[in-house]
């Protein structure tokens, strides 16, 4: 078959975006080439610029996909749990989410969470606004933990969110499975964020 034709249909677009998505998880910003981007993908290099202008517009758009489906999965696991649910099993189940789709669903994921701080300037705005977005809904689980008295009164919110996240974001960078389960590094990250969360037993 000649890859160089592009094929009818968004499967080659997909198949680009999933093979960039994997290349720059692994080799980073700077280290990301088109001519490995297409080899992974199973084409020849001027298929990847039927659908992408360049290198830049292909990585934004695997940044902004990456973001958008962490988001996604945590929103849909937190749609998912029963009303009764307290906040912090309710912060718990965002934390496992989050890990799930970085180190075991998503290259995408990977791939943001390794490269958000090398992006140019003019790549920085769309992947900040999906960012802004999933940081909405960690500032309502935490919110709602300190209404009800579950988190600690004395905790600044907005410093325990992005402690949170950043650790959260930063086992891409060491988890490579010869290190402990997924399962393993998911309970010890939520006994971690729970007991630094939680307010202390009220008095009997």
């Amino acid at each position: 078959m000649d890859t160089s034709k592009p094929e009818q249909g968004n499967g080659t677009r997909d198949r680009i975006l999933a093979a960039a998505a994997t290349v720059l998880a692994r080799e980073g910003y700077a280290g990301t080439r088109l001519t490995d981007i297409a080899q992974h993908a199973e084409l020849r290099a001027p298929a990847v610029y039927y659908y992408f202008s360049s290198r830049e517009e292909l990585i934004g758009e695997v940044m902004v996909v990456g973001q958008r489906w962490v988001r996604t999965h945590v929103s849909e696991a937190l749609a998912a749990l029963p009303s009764e649910a307290t906040s912090l099993d309710r912060i718990e189940t965002a934390v496992e989410a989050h890990l799930r789709v970085e180190l075991e669903l998503s290259d995408f994921a990977r791939a943001v969470t390794r490269n958000s701080g090398q992006l140019p300037p003019d790549l920085r705005a769309p992947v900040a606004a999906e960012s802004a977005l999933y940081h909405s809904i960690w500032r309502e689980l935490l919110e709602a933990g300190h209404a009800d008295g579950s988190i600690r009164a004395d905790l600044d919110l907005r410093t325990a969110r992005m402690l949170v996240i950043g650790a959260l974001n930063w086992a891409a960078e060491w988890w490579n499975g010869e290190r402990g389960t997924v399962g393993e590094v998911i309970g010890t990250a939520q006994a971690l964020v729970r007991h630094g969360l939680a307010a202390p037993p009220r008095p009997a």
